[in-house]
């Protein structure tokens, strides 16, 4: 996949181990900046990429974040597409009830490319009948 540096020290996104799935994104901020509890704020990554089309580049939430700061991407999941050519953005929300800081340099968000379809859509009158309805917990917990 094509990676372009929109500024000379951006960080190229890297795989931690050889058996990662996801690769870490880096924010390009001149100075560190502390988020309040409820803040929400996007951050650049300082790259660009040219992803193949057909896929599709997921950005998501770094666990450690979440779990131990409770720092993560506002909207769950970022949909890159593989006609977008501008910079890799993450629009970051502080759940917690501390002040947490972003610093420059630091793994703020992880992408993964998956590979989609596109589908041609059918209007019918009606749907076919599998059992399940309601969703939201419809087949329940255990």
């Amino acid at each position: 996949m094509k990676i372009f540096k929109f500024y000379d020290d951006a960080i190229i996104p890297v795989y931690q181990t050889d058996g990662a799935a996801g690769f870490d994104f880096y924010a390009h901020i001149n100075e560190p900046y502390t988020m309040k509890p409820g803040e929400i704020k996007d951050f650049g990554t300082g790259v660009g990429v040219e992803i193949p089309k057909g896929y599709e580049l997921r950005l998501s939430s770094r666990s450690g974040l979440a779990f131990k700061n409770h720092i993560s991407l506002l909207n769950g999941i970022g949909v890159i597409d593989s006609d977008f050519r501008d910079e890799v953005r993450a629009l970051l929300v502080n759940f917690g009830d501390e002040d947490f800081t972003i610093e420059p340099g630091m793994r703020i968000a992880q992408g993964v490319v998956t590979k989609y379809t596109h589908v041609e859509f059918e209007e019918v009158s009606e749907l076919s009948k599998t059992g399940r309805a309601g969703g939201f917990g419809s087949t329940g917990v255990k």
